[in-house]
């Protein structure tokens, strides 16, 4: 078993900080963005969207899909239990999860590959005034995500999951995709700290 990751990209983060937390260990291989590696025949076979994250198992199964990954380790090491605890809690975190990565995380990620020169090439075409839309619409998530914050300690209620990993990652990956974090979000600059000073974010 093995992780095919592009480590500087966002979302084998997610992945890395979702093992780091159930204390799993999983070689990684690095494939190059920047040089087309994920465009290769080869790597296409496993993922025919060109993307990273890819778990490969070791009959050769690939999983792709961060979010399809993070709950294939969930069920075979279910504690601790980062995609919640009953109906209720399942459903909350589902919730927020989905919450995080449509509504704050897509719209950073078209921030970047519709803005950033180095994404020229890969996000063809480049639509400036498509990644100046997604920048207020990430900063209007970020407000819900606040106002979420104020009676909750972490985003999907008391405690730590996925929806944590998938904001905190999306949080960081703001400053590479030229999105102004906004002032004066007490919630969400409190939930921040907390959740960047655990072991797992350096993963």
């Amino acid at each position: 078993m093995k992780l095919l990751e592009t480590r500087m990209a966002p979302n084998p983060r997610r992945v890395r900080i979702f093992l780091a937390e159930k204390g799993i260990e999983v070689p990684t291989e690095e494939l190059d963005l920047m040089k087309g590696e994920l465009k290769s025949d080869s790597f296409t076979k496993l993922n025919k969207l060109q993307k990273v994250p890819v778990l490969l198992l070791d009959d050769g199964t690939p999983i792709c899909e961060t979010i399809a990954i993070c709950r294939y380790f969930e069920e075979l090491h279910p504690e601790p239990a980062l995609f919640g605890k009953g109906a209720l809690g399942k459903a909350t975190v589902e919730m927020w999860q989905r919450r995080m990565e449509l509504g704050l995380m897509a719209a950073v990620t078209s921030a970047f590959r519709h803005l950033h020169p180095a994404m020229a090439n890969h996000e063809v075409p480049q639509v400036a005034a498509w990644g100046e839309a997604n920048k207020p619409r990430a900063l209007d998530m970020l407000r819900i995500l606040d106002e979420q914050l104020a009676s909750n300690r972490y985003v999907a209620g008391d405690t730590y999951s996925v929806a944590d990993i998938t904001a905190l990652v999306t949080m960081d990956f703001m400053k590479p995709a030229r999105v102004q974090r906004p002032e004066g979000l007490v919630n969400v600059e409190r939930w921040y700290k907390e959740v960047a000073a655990r072991p797992s974010a350096k993963a």
